[in-house]
């Protein structure tokens, strides 16, 4: 049986989710977090109970997941430029590992308070093995491709489910 075309990775591909998904399988679930790594609400909340993200590892790979800083440890806001750097690390991290899936989530636009504007530009450049979300389409620069949430229920799920 093939996998569905919007799961296919390729060179020529970009994929894009809506918001309230998490994928199944073997995804690599990348969120934003606190420097003291709590993971405690939203997406740092889904990292830890459903990808094992370990609790005091705010920054890198942890469990199935992928920590983006983007408070400090006293949990404000870190500045731009900080979620930059650290964004840019992940996305070296993810081009050395082009046969991961990567499930980018909307990093620093809930809880760190900044916008699709101010982030989504930092993951124009992401490796193809990125799923970014679907707000974040306008900053792509390669060929890309939506993925529907009611589109093959075995590999994506709502949150609510």
């Amino acid at each position: 049986m093939s996998k569905p075309k919007e799961l296919i990775l390729n060179q020529e591909l970009r994929i894009f989710h809506d918001d309230g998904i998490i994928p199944t399988g073997d995804w690599i679930w990348v969120f934003g977090s606190n420097l003291k790594g709590i993971h405690g609400k939203g997406a740092a909340k889904v990292a830890r109970v459903n990808f094992r993200a370990e609790y005091g590892v705010g920054d890198g790979p942890t469990g199935r997941a992928y920590a983006i800083p983007t408070k400090d440890r006293q949990i404000k806001s870190l500045p731009l430029a900080d979620i930059a750097a650290s964004v840019a690390r992940f996305l070296e991290y993810a081009a050395q590992q082009p046969k991961t899936r990567f499930f980018v989530t909307a990093i620093g636009t809930q809880l760190a308070g900044y916008s699709n504007d101010q982030i989504g530009p930092m993951f124009a450049d992401a490796p193809a093995n990125c799923a970014l979300p679907a707000q974040w389409r306008v900053y792509g620069t390669q060929p890309r491709r939506a993925i529907a949430p009611d589109q093959d229920k075995t590999t994506l799920r709502s949150e609510a489910s």
